[in-house]
């Protein structure tokens, strides 16, 4: 194994663990915007998870998902945002 292939399954094991502690983090917040925090950051630290898998395994399909993920996760985050701050739901 060379010490590419280490240091990446080192970012990867340090990845899901930080994904762990902000799960754990969005369980426990208190208020609303806490929540929506923590879902952007595991959103970002998932589509750094794709990338360093993508490299690690060396197959670049896998960036393509990575950043249509990112596209969505930041379009899902805007639009929630802009949906509570206009108060929910208005008829």
């Amino acid at each position: 194994m060379t010490l590419i292939k280490l240091f990446l399954l080192i970012t990867l094991f340090v990845l899901v663990i930080a994904m762990i502690l902000s799960l754990i983090r969005l369980i426990y917040s208190k208020t609303l915007w806490d929540k929506i925090l923590m879902l952007n950051l595991m959103s970002a630290k998932v589509v750094l998870f794709i990338a360093v898998y993508a490299v690690y395994l060396e197959r670049l399909v896998l960036l393509d998902i990575a950043i249509t993920y990112g596209i969505i996760g930041f379009l899902t985050m805007t639009l929630l945002s802009k949906f509570i701050m206009a108060g929910s739901r208005q008829k």
